[in-house]
């Protein structure tokens, strides 16, 4: 049963959804700076840094199911998925500090930084988890879960943004910009001590309500057995469509964040003023990260109404196809040569507006790919009998790892088929080089979409059916405990 019946109150999701703050941070700085600060701050090989992070997401992604797998079997007054969450952040937030400002402060070597992302993201997979593994067990209802979602994804993104706008406003607000080695380090201690808070307090603000012991007690934990049901779990068919969908979406918004500084500031010169005469600090890096908070803003309105109307599958399937539309027509205006003058109010405004909407949708495809797990784990259920939360969402987690390192490793790549100059600055950069930059990424991109909208848009669980599946699940416990009352059978061990 879940833990609530019913509406869920407001403060349950606002606290339930700061969780997922911890891991905007860690998306914001590995999407967005990490490649750039290894890259161009430090001077290390831009494919040798992407190599680097697809090494350790690889060996995240691995470790990952293993993980699910613990928490799905944590047995402790606290419940499966507290003690993790209460324990994971302290080291989390002493390696993200380390990954900013490494030993010495000079660029590591190539298995040093290799490490360090490793630790990083197995400790933030330690947070993130468990603490999205609560949802299906907050609430059953359909409506009810893209809720949670909402708010985790609101959370999420709110996190990456404030990042965001410290790193172009304090943190990186000298004259040499991104390029700014001192700011990194200010970047890493804030993140960290977010990081800390983000996790805990939302721990502690769900304590009463999830902290008591599991119905049942789960049997001794052996990596044959884990695999054993890891690859259950991921063999079930709704689990498939969604793994095709959501690889291909993962991959494109994994070279989208990591190619973004790149082409702002040198395609579209957003580290200049928006209004000439202007003040200084008000550039269109800020009301970049600005107009994507508001699209995540309006996503948050937007997606219930399309839930309800088209259902989730649909919605995503939507929402790939728009953001691409819109998100590559500037590109494509800009290579013909009839848009404005990069770097210019006019083409700054224009470049964000339509940004504003391609995120919203993307935005869209995503919260509505991930709100489908949570149905994927009552239909595991039923074939089963048993949940199996923490499988699917480190599942969810192996499968974003994965494609966002392949998505960061196609960004190196285009940077170095494109030949652009380590330390280049954006006057300096022929107009070639950046129309070959912008051809393979719109190539990419476009791809990716189509393969994202076509699999997500045929997932096979709807409300309706979910829905079904649920009273299906009641009778199958009513029954077990009718026949444990007339001395037939254990009902703990016939309840799914």
């Amino acid at each position: 049963m879940a833990f609530v019946q019913g509406p869920l109150s407001q403060r349950l999701k606002i606290i339930h959804g700061f969780g997922a703050v911890a891991f905007g941070v860690k998306d914001l700085g590995f999407s967005f700076f990490l490649l750039i600060f290894y890259n161009q701050v430090l001077g290390m090989d831009a494919r040798l840094v992407s190599l680097a992070l697809l090494i350790a997401l690889f060996v995240d992604a691995v470790i990952d199911p293993i993980i699910g797998n613990l928490s799905d079997r944590t047995y402790t007054k606290w419940g499966r998925r507290l003690p993790w969450l209460y324990v994971a952040p302290i080291p989390l937030a002493v390696l993200w500090a380390l990954l900013w400002h490494p030993p010495g402060g000079e660029a590591p070597s190539f298995a040093g930084l290799v490490a360090i992302a490793i630790g990083v993201r197995v400790l933030l997979s330690a947070c993130e988890v468990p603490s999205i593994s609560l949802v299906p067990e907050i609430t059953q209802d359909y409506d009810e879960r893209t809720t949670l979602f909402r708010y985790r994804f609101l959370s999420g993104w709110l996190g990456g943004i404030v990042m965001m706008v410290l790193a172009y406003t304090v943190f990186m607000s000298g004259p040499d910009g991104l390029l700014e080695k001192e700011g990194y380090l200010g970047f890493g201690i804030f993140g960290a001590v977010l990081m800390l808070l983000s996790v805990g307090g939302s721990a502690l603000g769900q304590h009463r309500l999830v902290a008591h012991w599991p119905d049942r007690r789960p049997p001794p934990f052996s990596l044959k057995a884990a695999f054993s049901e890891i690859f259950d779990a991921f063999s079930e068919r709704s689990f498939l469509f969604f793994f095709a969908g959501a690889l291909a979406a993962y991959v494109n918004q994994g070279m989208t964040f990591s190619i973004a500084n790149y082409l702002n500031v040198f395609v579209w010169r957003l580290d200049q003023p928006i209004l000439a005469g202007g003040p200084e600090w008000l550039t269109g890096l800020l009301a970049y990260a600005v107009t994507l908070f508001l699209s995540v803003l309006l996503m948050f309105f937007i997606v219930g109404s399309m839930h309800r109307a088209f259902g989730k599958a649909k919605s995503a399937a939507i929402g790939a196809y728009c953001s691409v539309l819109l998100g590559l027509t500037p590109y494509l205006l800009f290579a013909l040569g009839i848009w404005p003058e990069a770097g210019s109010t006019a083409s700054t405004l224009a470049f964000l507006g339509t940004l504003l909407f391609a995120n919203m949708f993307g935005v869209v495809m995503m919260i509505s790919a991930t709100s489908m797990l949570a149905e994927i784990v009552e239909a595991f259920e039923e074939r089963t009998g048993r949940r199996a939360e923490g499988a699917f969402y480190s599942g969810n987690w192996l499968i974003q790892k994965c494609a966002t390192g392949l998505g960061i490793f196609l960004t190196g790549q285009i940077i170095a088929a494109a030949q652009l100059p380590e330390g280049a600055r954006a006057a300096q950069i022929e107009f070639g080089v950046l129309t070959d930059m912008i051809g393979y990424y719109a190539a990419a991109s476009i791809l990716l979409a189509i393969v994202a909208a076509f699999w997500l848009g045929r997932f096979p669980i709807s409300r309706a059916e979910h829905e079904a599946r649920l009273e299906r699940l009641a009778k199958k416990r009513l029954d077990a405990i009718d026949a444990a009352a007339r001395g037939d059978v254990d009902a703990g061990a016939l309840a799914p």
